[in-house]
């Protein structure tokens, strides 16, 4: 290539790169410029939100020298305040949930929830790290101090605090200050609990027949076959009288219906497919890896237990302890549920009170939903609605109202929502949804829910009319016990002292369908043995007597043959006797003399001793 040529390729090169420096400034420049222009706009965006907080509505908009912490300094203007103020007025004994915030905390307009209508049920719900443990806490202290007695399962062993008096601090005196609550440090009267005896507490054991096959069903994962197959089990022990205490009892009955001896006891009911006991069996097997072997027994917890109240009058607040609960969902879930059901049974109908008698907490509330079936949820539906006949309330406590199916969300009366985070398209579904089911308000919810602060919760509740109240942004009030874990001391001290540990603290195992059912079978297995001993002496017998038949029959024909050839000889002996009788007869002597025989033997000797041989 020529020297030119090789100037003017450079040349281009050189032009080219220029103009692609170029284009790329340029670009650099448009995105500078377009990430400027978005800031403005988050920043135009962000004034705007802070505006519509802080700013009252246009038809109510206060003096411009209103102070800060005047009622119409928040999203809520004068009226809207004043019903709320008037919604919350309640004529009987009340839980005092916390103040009003309108912009700033309203220690004057307290938020409150009616003691009788407790039993119509509630959800507490919110993110993770919101505050609903804390609420839970709070509620149950107060219905405790009104002498209502608590039951809650302590997922993370926060709630054993409230066996332990609250250490105030100047944060806490401060907030506490500003909701109007006149804090002082309480402790409650509190029974700890474990299942079957897991952890400290007393024990709660439930036997098999109790919790039933439908639970049951929920626990092992069972599809509606096998459920029904699980029924039919429990049917046939149930009506032969055999009791199903614990896991053992279950897999004995199941191995005897498909066994040889038993697998006829069911042909009239459908009988039982040996597939399907293999897969129960196979479950139960899981679940007893899991250590649920000791949930199930004798003593049977007595839910009464939970009803009980303190020789001062206040409510006993009853925790169980569940550790480890994330690696046994469906147990610990279905297990709440088995109490609530049994206190359903259990209990007389009392109508509408004036305070509930028993106050359920049932945290983690999720988890009882979760791969429920269409009979599980109907169950759920129906206890949930009638159990307040009984004078027992219960509230939801779980992350959004999604987890909770409708027709049971439908039931609840009292709602106190701390935060949601809208992170994901579904997350900002959840909300909306949400958003929902509340009824109108000042408020934009949908806002709103995502920037409560920790501790503070969007609620309504069922007035003493049955009808909601107003939906008010409420700063909650602080337990007066601890809300850090007790100290083991004091949970050991507790435990120890508790009336209740001799009854349920020793496991009892008396004769049950696995005794039952063993004992069947062993004396099925000796009757057997004592058949075949029987049939085996039978055919002994039988063969022993055929060969003495054949004996006799050889005997017989040998007697006979014998009497045959005795009387035959006997026919020639008398046949002699006859010719010989014409003749004369001659003794023994002249018979031997004069035989042929004696008469050539005589001549021999006569011929040897004189030598005379008769010469022919």
């Amino acid at each position: 290539m020529s020297d030119d040529a090789v100037k003017q390729a450079q040349e281009a090169a050189a032009a080219a790169a220029a103009a692609a420096e170029a284009l790329q400034r340029q670009a650099q420049e448009a995105i500078r410029k377009a990430e400027e222009a978005a800031a403005l706009a988050k920043a135009a965006a962000d004034a705007q939100q802070a505006a519509a907080r802080s700013a009252p509505d246009a038809a109510s908009a206060p003096p411009a020298d209103a102070p800060p912490d005047a009622p119409d300094a928040g999203p809520l203007g004068a009226d809207g305040v004043e019903a709320i103020r008037s919604g919350y007025a309640f004529e009987g004994a009340a839980l005092e949930m916390g103040a009003l915030v309108n912009g700033e905390a309203m220690p004057d307009v307290p938020v409150r929830i009616p003691l009788a209508m407790t039993n119509r049920h509630g959800l507490v719900a919110g993110a993770t790290g919101t505050g609903k443990t804390r609420t839970l806490q709070v509620l149950a202290e107060q219905l405790a101090a009104n002498g209502v007695a608590v039951f809650a399962a302590d997922i993370k062993g926060d709630l054993s605090g409230v066996a332990t008096p609250g250490e105030g601090n100047e944060k806490l005196l401060k907030r506490t200050a500003g909701i109007g609550q006149d804090w002082t440090p309480a402790s409650f009267p509190t029974e700890f609990y474990s299942l079957g005896g897991v952890g400290r507490g007393v024990p709660i054991r439930a036997t098999i027949s109790g919790f039933g096959p439908l639970l049951l069903s929920k626990v092992l994962g069972l599809n509606e076959t096998q459920e029904s197959s699980l029924g039919l089990v429990f049917h046939y022990a149930n009506k032969n009288s055999l009791a199903l205490l614990d896991l053992d009892d279950l897999r004995a009955v199941l191995a005897y219906l498909v066994s040889d001896e038993g697998k006829d006891e069911l042909e009239g009911l459908g009988g039982l497919s040996k597939a399907t006991v293999g897969v129960i069996l196979r479950e139960l097997i899981a679940f007893a890896d899991q250590g649920a072997d000791v949930f199930f027994g004798e003593p049977e917890i007595d839910t009464a237990e939970f009803l009980r109240s303190a020789s001062d009058g206040r409510g006993v607040i009853s925790l169980l302890e569940v550790p480890g609960v994330a690696d046994k969902p469906a147990l610990y879930s279905t297990f709440l549920m088995w109490l609530l059901a049994d206190l359903y049974g259990g209990l007389p109908e009392v109508g509408d009170l004036d305070k509930p008698k028993l106050v359920f907490f049932f945290d983690e509330a999720h988890l009882l939903f979760r791969d429920a079936s269409k009979e599980f949820l109907a169950q759920v539906v129906q206890t949930v609605r009638l159990i307040r006949s009984k004078g027992i309330g219960v509230f939801f406590v779980t992350q959004t109202p999604k987890d909770v199916p409708g027709d049971v969300l439908a039931q609840l009366g009292s709602r106190v929502q701390h935060q949601l985070r809208a992170f994901t398209p579904d997350d900002a579904k959840a909300l909306r949804a949400t958003v929902s089911t509340y009824p109108n308000s000042g408020y934009d919810l949908e806002e709103t829910l995502t920037v409560l602060g920790t501790g503070e919760a969007i609620v309504t509740v069922m007035n003493e009319k049955g009808a909601p109240s107003p939906v008010a942004w409420t700063r909650l009030r602080a337990p007066q016990a601890s809300m850090s874990p007790s100290p083991d001391a004091v949970i050991d001290a507790a435990v120890a002292a508790s009336p209740l540990l001799a009854k349920y603290g020793t496991a009892i195992d008396r004769e049950s369908a696995h005794e039952l059912l063993t004992k069947k079978m062993a004396d099925a297995a000796a009757a057997a043995d004592a058949a075949e001993a029987a049939r085996a002496k039978a055919e002994a017998d039988a063969g022993y007597e055929k060969m003495q038949a054949k004996i006799r029959a050889d005997q017989e024909k040998a007697e006979k043959k014998a009497q045959a050839e005795y009387d035959r000889m006997m026919k020639r002996t008398s046949g002699t006797s006859r010719s010989r009788s014409r003749t004369p007869e001659r003794s023994a002597l002249e018979q031997v003399l004069g035989s042929k025989q004696t008469q050539k033997i005589i001549g021999q000797v006569l011929t040897g001793l004189f030598g005379m041989a008769k010469r022919r």
